[in-house]
């Protein structure tokens, strides 16, 4: 058991993937090994993953070597073939570098992630009943002092504005990390309170999953 704190946390993100790996089996397991000749990989490598099953695909792990031709993805665990049907999951790893710091922030929240339920009234019986039927969207929420010359912002403005993919990593002070993947919107225009400095929002939504190591 672990506690970790906000403070000395930092939130960064990557536009830069190296050349897709052909991915020609992912194994049904805990942890999933994948397939790909010479890959090429370090233990270890932060890598966006694009597969056929899709609480796997446009997700961000960490991975394991096992040899020249395959590796572990770390977290994933695809031993149920309900959700993870067998010989489906072949796609795509990617490499991520060159992490560039959010600058300023001063909150995190995040949204989304929970279980959606639809609500059903049959005829026949008094009370409603929930069922599940997927997941929410899962966003991040940054408030970040306003500084309109600071470069990271600049450079998070031009991701917003051409409605680019980015992968996010939060970093908590102790080692625990967090991936995603998804869309950048950052706001050009400051909130301005009195005796405040003066603020404002970038989001971040996923399209796969976030994971936590």
């Amino acid at each position: 058991m672990a506690y970790y704190f906000a403070e000395g946390s930092s939130i960064q993100f990557s536009t830069t993937l190296a050349s897709a790996k052909t991915i020609t089996a992912i194994t049904n397991a805990n942890p999933a090994v994948a397939t790909s000749t010479a890959h090429g990989y370090t233990s270890g490598d932060e890598i966006l993953l694009t597969s056929g099953w899709e609480d796997a695909t446009d997700t961000v792990y960490t991975i394991t070597v096992v040899d020249a031709n395959s590796f572990q993805i770390n977290g994933l665990d695809t031993s149920n073939t309900s959700f993870f049907p067998v010989a489906t999951g072949t796609g795509t790893a990617q490499k991520l570098s060159g992490w560039t710091t959010v600058p300023q922030v001063l909150t995190i929240s995040a949204s989304g992630g929970d279980a959606r339920f639809t609500t059903v009234t049959p005829l026949s019986k008094r009370n409603a009943i929930n069922i599940p039927t997927g997941f929410n969207a899962t966003s991040i929420t940054m408030s970040l002092a306003h500084d309109a010359s600071q470069a990271n912002y600049k450079t998070m403005i031009g991701i917003s504005r051409t409605l680019s993919k980015v992968a996010i990593k939060q970093v908590i002070s102790g080692g625990a990390v967090t991936y995603g993947y998804g869309y950048m919107n950052v706001s050009e225009t400051p909130k301005l309170n009195n005796n405040q400095v003066n603020t404002v929002d970038a989001a971040v939504t996923m399209l796969g999953r976030t994971m936590s190591y």
